[in-house]
């Protein structure tokens, strides 16, 4: 019987170790009968990188039409322009999202629920790794979590019901969330005597580890709305993925001086090519099954949560976490839009 990311043991063995055998890992093939004929996807962050592979690879397999959710029209026209012209029988719409924004994502959602009859896959790739501390002037928190943990969440949560009622009876929409395998030695800052969020929000408290922090929310936020059991694998089918460290993409272009090269020869001699990482996607989104639901997924396969979640401090912090949240999810009614999808 396969076991879920929450039953599996955690990690001990060292984790560099375990990224190099990561990183040169090679990917399986797909199912010779894998075919996306008449199915929708939404991908996140689609005109570059990771992004832009999911959807080439998606088209390759049949897709029929392709959400590309952009922050730039004008560049998101750019690659659906490349896009169209190797997948002709497509259609591929480009459509606004700054992640940045709540009302753009909210905006997004309403589009989704008014303009798409059908829905089966969505990927919520984008994301940023910010080298220095900048705060969000909208929501007042620090950019990295705001994006890849607080705005990620909210339009999970907000395109469950879509993915849940389009996709077709008997087959539950798909929802694959991007994190990163740094979540594995992510340490959070002390928050004994104030708010999760409100720590990490603190500019004394940004470093070099703020991004794995920000993927490492939302490892902790997902194993709760699994405790919580309000997203059945009937419905979606919900997981986070390790595409792996990436050569070939803009994810790294805030990377300045000489830092470049130093980040050039790690690339050159660990980076995982972004076709292969693709596959990753393809793999968690549309091959994995109802087995894969609220699992964490790394070199095709299902894996345990970061180790820091199988503590008793981990489950205090998971605790805390989702009531921050619920409460910054407020104005959106996030937990209606649970409760409803708990109803059946």
């Amino acid at each position: 019987m396969n076991q879920s990311s929450r039953e599996l043991a955690p990690l001990t063995s060292n984790y560099w170790r375990r990224f190099w055998r990561s990183q040169h890992t090679k990917p399986p093939s797909f199912p010779k009968d894998l075919d996306l004929v008449g199915k929708v996807a939404i991908v996140t962050g689609s005109n570059t990188g990771l992004g832009f592979e999911s959807s080439r690879q998606f088209l390759q397999l049949g897709l029929s039409r392709l959400i590309m959710a952009v922050r730039s029209m004008e560049r998101g026209e750019e690659a659906a322009v490349k896009l169209r012209t190797l997948f002709p029988n497509a259609t591929i719409d480009v459509w606004v999202l700054d992640m940045a924004s709540y009302s753009s994502i909210q905006a997004f959602v309403s589009r989704v629920e008014s303009q798409l009859p059908r829905l089966d896959i969505a990927i919520l790739n984008a994301g940023v790794s910010r080298l220095a501390f900048a705060k969000n002037e909208s929501t007042g928190h620090e950019e990295t979590v705001q994006v890849n943990y607080l705005s990620t969440f909210l339009l999970a949560i907000l395109l469950l019901p879509s993915l849940k009622k389009k996709s077709p009876p008997g087959v539950p929409g798909r929802l694959t969330v991007i994190s990163s395998a740094l979540a594995n030695i992510a340490v959070l800052p002390d928050h004994s005597s104030a708010s999760l969020l409100t720590t990490i929000d603190d500019p004394g408290k940004f470093g070099r580890g703020t991004y794995g922090n920000s993927k490492l929310l939302g490892h902790l936020f997902l194993w709760k709305l699994m405790d919580l059991d309000y997203v059945k694998s009937e419905d979606v089918v919900i997981n986070l993925i390790e595409p792996g460290f990436l050569k070939g993409t803009e994810f790294n272009r805030d990377v300045k001086g000489g830092m470049v090269i130093g980040l050039k020869l790690f690339q050159a001699l660990t980076a995982r090519a972004v076709t292969d990482a693709g596959t990753t996607v393809v793999d968690a989104s549309v091959v994995k099954g109802r087995e894969a639901h609220g699992c964490y997924l790394a070199d095709w396969e299902v894996r345990p949560f970061p180790p820091f979640l199988y503590t008793q401090e981990g489950r205090d912090t998971m605790d805390k976490l989702w009531g921050e949240t619920m409460t910054e999810y407020g104005f959106a009614n996030a937990r209606g839009v649970l409760e409803e999808m708990k109803k059946g």
